[in-house]
């Protein structure tokens, strides 16, 4: 027999919603009221936010065949055009951790600051540079077609700009706009995109203030995150 109350057993099952954010907003917003004042309740949590943290430890990078590379690059700059930099290396390893890290960084309260991510997304991605200089996560609410996006480092260089990217299938890459100076904010995803979402590629690149001139990629590809169902 358990030695917890039944009114604990409910929170640890709580608890455990909250940290996957999967709590509607206003049970969120009473969940972390009773955290302010309740240090068991706080204690469970914690518990819970350390157990889907390790997950992580357990997830191998997967390097894709070679040619992933050289398709990617060329619908982003066009064939013969090559950025100078090698992010073969590292795009499945942003890749796999994706579901885990966003789950966990929404969950913990991290991004609870400025505009409100969603409490049940749709779709998570984790885009992020090799070195994680350069770490954007993103959710995706399917009722509203915003795109919550919190970058939890990085920034752009000085008189440069950071410009998101969705990659779809064998479409080629459509600019989901430059991202604002505030590490928080929702775009809004256009109509006729929202049903490419599935299993497409959300990419960074640097570009001159207010976005490529041309409507494709002109700087370095500095991140990649595959989207994935949470």
């Amino acid at each position: 027999m358990s030695d917890e109350t039944p009114d604990r057993e409910a929170d640890k099952a709580l608890a455990g919603e909250y940290a996957l954010g999967l709590l509607p907003p206003d049970e969120a917003a009473a969940f972390e009221a009773r955290l302010a004042t309740d240090p068991v309740l706080r204690a469970v949590y914690a518990d819970w936010a350390e157990d889907l943290a390790r997950l992580t430890d357990r997830i191998e990078p997967v390097a894709p065949p070679p040619r992933v590379f050289g398709q990617i690059e060329a619908r982003l700059f066009g064939k013969g055009r090559s950025t100078g930099r090698t992010w073969l290396s590292w795009i499945m390893g942003a890749m796999a951790a994706a579901v885990v890290v966003v789950a966990v960084g929404f969950g913990t309260g991290v991004l609870d600051r400025g505009p409100t991510p969603p409490g049940s997304p749709a779709y998570v991605a984790e885009i992020a540079a090799e070195d994680r200089s350069l770490v954007v996560a993103a959710a995706y609410d399917a009722g509203q077609g915003r795109l919550f996006i919190d970058r939890q480092r990085g920034a752009p260089r000085e008189g440069r700009a950071l410009e998101l990217w969705l990659i779809a299938g064998e479409d080629a890459p459509v600019s989901l706009g430059v991202l604002p100076a505030e590490a928080q904010a929702d775009l809004t995803v256009p109509t006729a995109l929202r049903p490419r979402l599935d299993g497409a590629v959300l990419a960074i690149s640097d570009e001159p203030p207010g976005g490529s001139p041309t409507g494709t990629a002109t700087g370095d590809i500095l991140a990649v995150g595959e989207i994935t169902n949470l």
